[in-house]
């Protein structure tokens, strides 16, 4: 007598034998309808802006003793910044309200100082180099340079104060800085070859690899017939460049600008390295020492001053810097938003 065969398996019956997490991947491999994909993705967007608002409002409850105590008079000058630090940070638990004066000047101009002058030398830099990489370059060196710049956009930041604080520092203080520079400024300052030159040299070498690789990035994207028609009506081709390539990618431009400068605003360790950390406001009036007066920025004071963290009075004030820096960040990009509006009917959009 044969024995018959078993009966095969169906689709129900694979299914069943499948573990838990290889369904649950089946499932997801499948393709979503609208509806769903537009319900995941509202529910992701909802989720990053709650994390952002409950940062937002972590930082502003921290920060909130500062105001209460100074209001917004603790970010224009007064008194030695350096004894009011010492002064939080030696303060008790149930510290008056002496302890919580403060004012930020030095640091909030040292800030703006830097982030400036960076982001004027760079945007020129960045945007000449992106148009020599795309337009004019040959093309091995074209496919040479790309990588190259976005691998010095993702060098760590400590790399480049590194350098600065073992190479740029001492060639500053032992062959630019005078013996007149350091007499005249002995009574406010010691000039020690760290201070806003080598900040803002380095953190323009940091931001413009970001400004170019966005820049490419939005030059590549400029139909070539553009470019094929301003030819073919004889248009020099650096003034078409000029006229017309640069000018549809204003907004791209305009976005890479934002972006480097919030980057500037945040840069903590490079700046604490070779800036010379000291709280003092370069003063333009000193001529060329202004160049190498030290200085520290409001991202800067933070990482010099975590370690007092427990103290209550100097933990709120680095909880106002901190949301400073971040109300920094909005009005950035609001302004690059606003920017950007009336550039968008060239066609090319960041």
């Amino acid at each position: 007598m044969t024995r018959s065969a078993p009966p095969l398996a169906g689709p129900a019956d694979t299914r069943r034998g499948r573990s838990i997490p290889a369904r649950a991947l089946e499932r997801l491999r499948r393709p979503w309808p609208d509806s769903r994909a537009g319900r995941t993705l509202g529910a992701v967007s909802l989720l990053a802006c709650l994390c952002v608002a409950a940062m937002v409002t972590f930082v502003a409850v921290r920060a909130w003793p500062i105001f209460a105590h100074d209001g917004l008079g603790w970010l224009g000058p007064g008194g030695s910044l350096s004894t009011q630090i010492e002064t939080m940070l030696n303060a008790s638990t149930d510290a008056p309200a002496s302890a919580y004066r403060l004012h930020v000047w030095p640091i909030l101009y040292g800030t703006l100082l830097i982030t400036t002058l960076a982001v004027l030398l760079a945007v020129p830099l960045a945007v000449l180099s992106a148009v020599f990489i795309v337009e004019l370059a040959p093309g091995p060196l074209r496919r040479a340079m790309v990588p190259v710049v976005r691998l010095l956009a993702s060098v760590p930041s400590v790399i480049y104060g590194q350098i600065g604080i073992l190479v740029l520092v001492p060639f500053v203080g032992n062959h630019l800085i005078t013996t007149s520079q350091r007499v005249a400024l002995e009574s406010r300052v010691q000039l020690t070859g760290a201070g806003l030159g080598v900040a803002v040299v380095i953190l323009t070498v940091m931001i413009a690899p970001i400004m170019v690789a966005l820049v490419c990035e939005a030059l590549g994207a400029v139909p070539s017939a553009w470019r094929e028609g301003a030819a073919a009506l004889g248009v020099n081709r650096l003034r078409a460049i000029r006229a017309l390539t640069l000018r549809a990618i204003r907004p791209a431009i305009v976005a890479a600008t934002v972006l480097a400068t919030a980057r500037a605003l945040g840069e903590a360790i490079m700046i604490s390295m070779v800036s010379g950390s000291v709280f003092f406001a370069p003063a333009p009036t000193d001529g060329v020492a202004f160049f190498y007066e030290p200085l520290r920025t409001l991202a800067s004071t933070i990482i010099d001053n975590h370690e007092g963290i427990g103290s209550p009075a100097l933990r709120s004030a680095l909880y106002a810097l901190a949301l400073l820096l971040l109300f920094s960040a909005f009005v950035l990009s609001v302004a690059g938003y606003l920017i950007k509006l009336p550039l968008r009917r060239y066609g090319v959009r960041a």
